[in-house]
């Protein structure tokens, strides 16, 4: 069985709890990091010496870096499904991982630290919409890419889709004003369809 180390409200945790729901996987989940602690441990430094999540365990594979698990899990569990067999769909797939991590989310995760977990009273407002125009600008980007095609790689649901749509949870459901996105929009209303994404990830913002 796998154990994925990680709090269920962490979006990098999420992304591995998705695709291993999406493979059928039996895995145990440990509660780490931030109020449960453990992270600090030397027996999770062990694991992980960055000390961060998730970090999976799969037998006597330790591997830690949230697109690495789910590459990891996609290449040998789902090849097929979400991972595509043809390397240009896996190529695409790729590519859009990248991005999420290189480009929509460190403009997005500001918005999402400020208005779910920074008190109001500590919260700056300038940024906060700095960010918003950012990430609006970049989700442009994903809008028109969508344009003819149901997932990022396209016509079949990938990785990819996993590692883009927990940021797309939290885009979707933080409270603020979005501008209409109709590929997007209705990208994301097939992602809410699948029951391991209604399972492990779309839960209130914490």
């Amino acid at each position: 069985m796998l154990k994925i180390w990680g709090r269920a409200n962490s979006i990098n945790v999420q992304k591995v709890l998705w695709c291993a729901e999406e493979l059928g996987l039996a895995y145990q989940r440990i509660d780490a990091g931030m109020e449960h602690g453990v992270v600090n441990t030397p027996e999770y430094r062990t694991l992980n010496p960055n000390g961060l999540v998730p970090t999976l365990e799969d037998g006597s594979l330790v591997l830690w870096e949230s697109n690495a698990i789910v590459r990891y899990l996609a290449a040998r569990y789902g090849a097929g499904s979400l991972w595509p067999v043809d390397p240009a769909a896996r190529a695409e797939a790729d590519k859009w991982m990248d991005w999420q991590m290189s480009t929509l989310w460190p403009r997005l995760r500001p918005v999402f630290w400020g208005l779910v977990r920074t008190p109001p009273q500590k919260r700056n407002p300038r940024e906060i919409e700095e960010a918003r125009q950012k990430t609006i600008d970049a989700l442009a980007i994903l809008n028109e890419a969508l344009a003819g095609r149901s997932f990022v790689a396209g016509q079949a649901f990938t990785m990819g889709d996993l590692v883009l749509g927990v940021a797309a949870q939290r885009w979707f459901n933080l409270p603020l004003e979005r501008p209409a996105m109709a590929h997007l929009q209705a990208w994301y209303r097939r992602l809410e369809e699948r029951p391991a994404f209604r399972k492990v990830v779309d839960h209130p913002l914490t």
